[in-house]
């Protein structure tokens, strides 16, 4: 047997789940990049064909904060964006198109191919980042016989390629994106998928993510103990941003595992 050391207690673990975007790698840096991507050629699309969404409403269409410059420095934690899934993105800017004018195919059309021109620059660059000392907390859980998955808003595929771009696939053994389950976040269906493959029962099981959904969809599902990680600094705003969490931690340098029995 294994535990999980926090800052609150310890915790006897079976397994550990983590979510992917804004958990294991930074946020903005991938889905800052392909936000701004996305919203400049649907912004772009829409002008030639005589529309146009007020910049100002920008960052409300996927709960995105943007500097004087328009680039995506943060994210709104339980936004569409950190929290929604592939299609509701598209249905959030697909209603906009409509909004302004458009039919729902033209607006669904031209959502698609800013998708894809955003997928590509993500291919060309490929800007993902591990949180600090990730690999330090994986190489305890693998070294202590813990099982590892992912459970993620994001498509199964799509959060592979992620993985080895971010060279920490072989750490999980299994990979749960929303498109294996019924429900996607807040709903308990990606921790129950991950546990029954893993064998293992959610009571015994962790969850670590960095949104209120990660921490509502791990206590629907009945999990020992839901951590929240976020560099914030703002006692107030962890609150408001992690009001279900368990416990909050700020990196992983806060946690450890220490094996108890063998």
């Amino acid at each position: 047997m294994s535990e999980l050391i926090t800052p609150q207690g310890r915790y006897a673990v079976a397994a550990i789940l983590f979510d992917k975007d804004g958990t294991l790698l930074q946020f903005v840096s991938l889905w800052g990049s392909w936000g701004e991507c996305l919203l400049e050629r649907f912004t772009k699309d829409m002008k030639q064909r005589g529309l146009q969404i007020p910049e100002e409403q920008l960052p409300a269409l996927m709960g995105t904060i943007h500097n004087a410059q328009g680039s995506i420095t943060d994210y709104d934690r339980n936004g569409p964006l950190a929290m929604g899934t592939m299609r509701d993105l598209y249905a959030i800017l697909s209603w906009q198109g409509y909004l302004q004018g458009l039919s729902w195919a033209e607006s669904m059309e031209l959502v698609h191919q800013c998708r894809l021109e955003a997928d590509v620059m993500l291919e060309e660059k490929r800007p993902v980042h591990s949180l600090p000392g990730l690999h330090r907390f994986l190489d305890e859980c693998v070294s202590a016989g813990i099982p590892l998955a992912v459970v993620t808003a994001d498509e199964t595929d799509a959060a592979e390629k992620h993985l080895q771009w971010l060279g920490i696939r072989h750490y999980f053994s299994e990979v749960i994106g929303t498109d294996l389950v019924d429900q996607g976040k807040p709903f308990p269906d990606m921790v129950q998928l991950a546990c029954e493959r893993l064998a293992v029962e959610p009571a015994h099981t962790a969850v670590i993510g960095d949104t209120n959904g990660d921490m509502r969809m791990a206590k629907a599902a009945g999990v020992q103990v839901a951590i929240g990680i976020t560099e914030n600094e703002d006692t107030i705003a962890l609150t408001h941003i992690l009001p279900d969490a368990d416990l909050i931690v700020r990196s992983y340098a806060e946690l450890s595992i220490e094996v108890t029995s063998l």
